[in-house]
């Protein structure tokens, strides 16, 4: 399993509630196949950080051209890092 993690700055609390609500019930956009998307946020600080899970690597490397070809508008605010991690342990508690 991979993750994209994503850092972004400027995230205000009122911008991740319209987020939540646009996502909640719709689909990931075409070309998108995460297994799981965990977003982070600092309503102090107004930063963000998104993990997105994928299964394998084809769907991490679609996912990252799907997600890299975003227009701005549909971030959570300013993009400042992205990185690719291997998911070496994941466990529900």
């Amino acid at each position: 399993m991979l993750a994209r993690v994503v850092t972004f700055d400027g995230v205000t609390k009122e911008r991740m509630d319209e987020m939540r609500g646009e996502m909640e019930g719709s689909d990931p956009p075409e070309g998108l196949n995460p297994k799981e998307m965990i977003a982070l946020h600092d309503p102090e600080s107004d930063k963000a950080l998104v993990m997105i899970l994928f299964e394998n690597e084809d769907d991490y490397q679609r996912g990252d051209e799907v997600l890299s070809a975003m227009p701005a508008g549909d971030t959570p605010g300013q993009r400042k890092s992205v990185a690719r991690y291997d998911v070496a342990i994941r466990r529900s508690m």
